[in-house]
Order: C-alpha cells, then sequence, then structure tokens
C-alpha cells in the first residue's frame, strides 16, 4: 500500500511538473512568435505590384499573430489592412523601381466602399504613366468594378462574369421565438429604426423596405456611373444587360466591351513579361502587398510632425477588449493624440454599425475635446451608423465615400422575455423576492410592466433628444431637419452630403491630406492609433477570449449564420444607437 501511494504521488508531481515546462514551452513559443521580425525585402528593378483582394479587408492590419486562428480547424483565415493597400499603392506611385501593377480580381472579400478607395488609390496610380491590367477566372460585381480602373481587363476564355444587380438579405427570427416561447419587448424612436425588425416581423417593413432600395440604388447607381465612363456602356444598357442575365460567358463579355481580351494565366504572364521587358516568368519581379510593405522605403522621410490615425472598427462596446470599438481603450487613443504636441491633426476612422450609446457618448467626447487643440477630420468607410455616425459628428470635417453606408440616426431597446419558454417547453419556472416594486425590472424571467416601459421610452426619447440636437449642433443643421433625415433612417455617402450628413467625398488618403493642409505642416509621419498590444497583453486576450469564444460558438455557428448575432443582441444593454443590421451587400 505504501508503494502504491509512492507510485501515486509521484505519477501527480511527475503531471503537475509536466503541465508547468508545457505551459512554459508556449509561453515562450507565443512570445517569439509574436516578436519574430521577418527579414527586409528587396524590391528590384523593374518589378510588378501584385495585388489580391482575396482576404478578409480590414481598416488596419493587425500584429496578433492569432488573427483569424480557429482552434477547431487549426486554420488561420489571414486578413490584410486598406491602410497597408493604401499606403503600397501611393508608395508604388513614386517608386521607380515598381514598373506597374498587376490586379488579381478573384475572390474579391470588399464591400463597396472598400473597394471605392482602392479603385480611387489604383487611379491615381495611374496617373503616373505607369501600367495597370487586371485578370481573373471570374469578376464578381465589386471585383469588375474595380478592374475598370485598370488600362486593360482581361478574362479566362472559359471564365463567368457577374452582373446581376445589388441585393440586401435580411434574416428575422420571429416565428422561431415564438415556437421556443420568447418575446422580444420592443422600443423604439424612428419609424426606419428597423434593427429590432427580425425579432417582431416575419418581412421587411414598408419603411425598412423603402430605405434599404434608397441606400441600396444610390450605391449601385455610383457602381453603374464609374462602370460606364470607364467602358463607354450607358447606363441604361448596363441595367438592360443585368436584367437579361447577358454576360453568362466570357465570349459575351467581350463582345459587349466588357472586356478587352480573353487570355489564359500562362499568356498573361507572357504579357507581363512584355511590359516589363523581361523573356520569361522566371525573369519576373513581382512583389505582394505584404512583402512590399516590408521593404525599405526609400521616399520616407524623417520628421517631428504627426498626423495621427485613430482607427474606430466594429461595434461599439463599454471598457476594454480586444475586439470592436471599446470606449476606454479608443478613448484613451483619442486623449493620447490630443496631448501629444507633436501630433498636429487628428483622423479619426470610423468603420461601424454603432452599438451602445453611452459609450459613444464617452467616445465623442473625447473627440470633442481634442478639435478644441488640434484639426480633427473623420473618415468614414464602409459604414458609420447610429453610433457610428454618433462618435463621426465631432470632427470639423466629414469624408466618406459615395458607397459609405451612413446615418441611421435613432435609438432603440429590446428586453427579451423566456418567461412562457421556460415554463411551457423546459418546465422551469422563476420566483423573486424583492425589496422594491421594480427592483427587477430589467430581468428576461418576465414581461415589462406599463409603467416600466413608459420608464425605458422615456430614457429613449431623451436619448435620441440629445443625439439629434448633437448632429443639429455640431453639423449646423436645425434639429427638427435631422429629425426628419434621422428616424432611424440608413442613408448612403451621396444621399448623405445632399442632407448635409458629411461634407466631401473621399477616403482615407483624401482625409489624412486635408489633415495635413489644415495642420498647415509640409513634412510629417503617421502615428497609427490605438497602439499594439504587449506579447504579454496579446497571449491574455487569446487565452481568456478567442479560445473561450471558438469553444462558444463550435459547430452551432457553422450551421446557423446568425447565430453569434442573436448572441449579440442578447448580450447587449438594453438601449442601443446602432445600424438596423449587419448590411452585407452582393
Amino acid at each position: 500500500m505504501k508503494n502504491f501511494f509512492q507510485m501515486l504521488l509521484a505519477s501527480v508531481l511527475g503531471g503537475i511538473i509536466i503541465v508547468i515546462v508545457c505551459f512554459f514551452l508556449f509561453v515562450g513559443f507565443i512570445n517569439a512568435l509574436v516578436s519574430f521580425q521577418p527579414n527586409p525585402v528587396e524590391v528590384k528593378p523593374n518589378s510588378i505590384l501584385k495585388i489580391s483582394l482575396n482576404k478578409n479587408i480590414v481598416d488596419k492590419s493587425s500584429n496578433d499573430p492569432f488573427e483569424g486562428f480557429d482552434l477547431f480547424s487549426l486554420s488561420i483565415q489571414t486578413s490584410i489592412g486598406l491602410n497597408d493597400i493604401l499606403k503600397s499603392i501611393d508608395r508604388a506611385k513614386h517608386d521607380s523601381y515598381i514598373k506597374g501593377i498587376y490586379l488579381d480580381l478573384n475572390d474579391v472579400m470588399a464591400q463597396p466602399a472598400t473597394a471605392e478607395e482602392i479603385r480611387r488609390a489604383i487611379a491615381s496610380f495611374r496617373e503616373s504613366g505607369k501600367f495597370v491590367i487586371s485578370y481573373a477566372d471570374y469578376y464578381s460585381q465589386l471585383g469588375y468594378y474595380l478592374a475598370t480602373a485598370a488600362d486593360k481587363i482581361y478574362l479566362n476564355p472559359f471564365g463567368d462574369f457577374g452582373l446581376y444587380g445589388m441585393r440586401s438579405e435580411i434574416m428575422f427570427y420571429k416565428n422561431l421565438l415564438e415556437k421556443l416561447g420568447i418575446d422580444m419587448q420592443i422600443l423604439r424612436h424612428g419609424k426606419f429604426k428597423s434593427a429590432v425588425e427580425p425579432f417582431m416581423l416575419d418581412k421587411m417593413s414598408p419603411e425598412n423596405r423603402e430605405q434599404i432600395m434608397a441606400f441600396m440604388g444610390s450605391i449601385w447607381d455610383h457602381i453603374l456611373q464609374t462602370i460606364s465612363l470607364a467602358r463607354g456602356i450607358s447606363i441604361d444598357e448596363l441595367n438592360r444587360i443585368a436584367d437579361k442575365l447577358e454576360l453568362s460567358t466570357a465570349d459575351n463579355a467581350k463582345a459587349k466591351g466588357f472586356v478587352d481580351d480573353l487570355m489564359y494565366k500562362d499568356e498573361i504572364i507572357a504579357e507581363l513579361c512584355k511590359y516589363t521587358e523581361k523573356k520569361s516568368e522566371k525573369d519576373l519581379n513581382i512583389i505582394g502587398i505584404s512583402e512590399y510593405k516590408r521593404a525599405p522605403d526609400k521616399m520616407a522621410k524623417y520628421s517631428k510632425n504627426k498626423i495621427a490615425v485613430i482607427y474606430a472598427e466594429g461595434e461599439i462596446t463599454q471598457g476594454e477588449g480586444s475586439s470592436g470599438i471599446k470606449s476606454d481603450e479608443t478613448s484613451r487613443a483619442i486623449r493620447t493624440a490630443r496631448n501629444d504636441s507633436s501630433v498636429k491633426a487628428i483622423v479619426f476612422r470610423v468603420n461601424s454599425p454603432g452599438g451602445d450609446a453611452l459609450a459613444s457618448e464617452v467616445i465623442a467626447r473625447e473627440l470633442e475635446l481634442a478639435k478644441q487643440s488640434k484639426p480633427v477630420v473623420v473618415s468614414m468607410g464602409n459604414l458609420a451608423a447610429s453610433g457610428g455616425y454618433w462618435i463621426s459628428t465631432p470632427g470639423d470635417i466629414i469624408f466618406a465615400n459615395h458607397t459609405t453606408i451612413t446615418g441611421s440616426i435613432g435609438v432603440f431597446g429590446q428586453v427579451p422575455n423566456i418567461q412562457k419558454g421556460l415554463k411551457e417547453i423546459v418546465g422551469i419556472t422563476i420566483d423573486v423576492a424583492k425589496t422594491n416594486a421594480h427592483a427587477d425590472m430589467m430581468t428576461i424571467y418576465r414581461p415589462l410592466e406599463p409603467v416600466e416601459k413608459e420608464h425605458i421610452l422615456r430614457t429613449i426619447e431623451n436619448i435620441y433628444d440629445k443625439f439629434i440636437s448633437k448632429v443639429s449642433g455640431f453639423r449646423g443643421i436645425p434639429k427638427d431637419s435631422v429629425d426628419n433625415i434621422g428616424q432611424g433612417r440608413v442613408w448612403s455617402g451621396d444621399n448623405a452630403s445632399a442632407l448635409g450628413l458629411v461634407d466631401r467625398f473621399g477616403g482615407l488618403n483624401d482625409a489624412i491630406s486635408h489633415a495635413v493642409m489644415l495642420s498647415g505642416v509640409s513634412e510629417y509621419k503617421i502615428m497609427e492609433l490605438p497602439q499594439t498590444k504587449s506579447t504579454f497583453d496579446q497571449l491574455m486576450d487569446i487565452m481568456s477570449t478567442k479560445i473561450k469564444g471558438q469553444f462558444n460558438k463550435g459547430e452551432i455557428e457553422r450551421t446557423f449564420e446568425r447565430y453569434n448575432y442573436i448572441l449579440k443582441v442578447l448580450e447587449r444593454p438594453c438601449i442601443q444607437a446602432r445600424l438596423p443590421y449587419d448590411v452585407i451587400l452582393y
């Protein structure tokens, strides 16, 4: 027996030692992985910058080695930063070693406003006289929109071509919630504030359909105008071709003037050799964005002056965290830029559907303080709606793309009541002891009483009034007018410009150029905020958030596309200033 316990104790101690050793080895591995710096890349004469957009495009690239890591498949879904794409294109424009751009436009993963900014940068690159050619086995609508910035557009002879028009799909949960015995108690201000409609209807309301058709139609019109101007095909003809589905083959695309020629990949390589006066493929110098950004910039100049670019991307929530727009982290970044005397201007890049109203106000307050000491220019990305518009309003000037989705000036609240489902389906009842009549007002285990609904509605009305008052004050628009264009309605960048909600059209580069002009400096360097977290902090985020998140979503999220969205809705605070839904245009 004594020997048995000795062996048991030895086994336990051995196991503990192994776990401790493995943990420190894991930490050392992560530390080495995060701190690893790849060798600089050499750009050779007569090089071609290759731009592929088949990765998820975010506003700011991440140094997090676990970004996109899927614990279950042990695969990494990498992303690319729009900031890196725009910097690389602008730098290549002035780089004598870069002779042109090769656009590989298979599987373009971009929303309209992102595509618009990249296309604008490519068009600017062409002004240098360098070549731009585009090739794809299949052109999606946004892929082709980007391709029209090229000198020549080529398509695989057996390739396909998409021109169908745009759509926006919304999933409704009303019937599912009824079957589960869940009642979503809805309170909102604004007939267009349709964030709550999936939980109370089984199809779009007339007001929601009206606003979707308006902003989606505006975005589609801009895309068609761009294609029409580039290819000499009338907008009426483009719509007719889309309605008749006449671009079913590569031959049709060439015959109708959409592409310049049909080529296989080897023929494209031969074409690139001609452009760079190379004899064969092995002599070609092709460099991608990820490599080019690591190459020494011969044009870079040292300057003490800084233009701070602060990125606010994702849903707005309170506190700290590793994803989305966190009020504490974003406010601290703005404060850092405000208190830094070497920062001469701030560019606030917003790409957000909105979120928590209080968190939005915390961020907006910091931006308001910042503009008292230095210029603040706002750059809107794909989305700057509801809370995303709230945090944009203090800017001295607001830039948006034609295809930006913005507005949604409205507030809503929702409290789920699962009492019926628990009792009738699961067989669970809830009882409560409370000191006051409404101590359990926000519980999900009973319906709201009329007086409680009135209380929440008063809060919503108060926040909405503050929202439109801020917009009125910062934008110089009468409050009644803001209310009329508010009501939760979503607008495109074109719509918003006509209504006075934004000032100018342009992307991140345009906003930076304007900030430089307002600052009065001639030389500067870009300081990007928030700053990347330390190795240890990143490791802690991975262990506490990402791995947990992977186990939470599991296979359910793979089966039900909107599962994660429902969870977010249930986890959010009652009162929200958020875009009606996650807008993805196809």
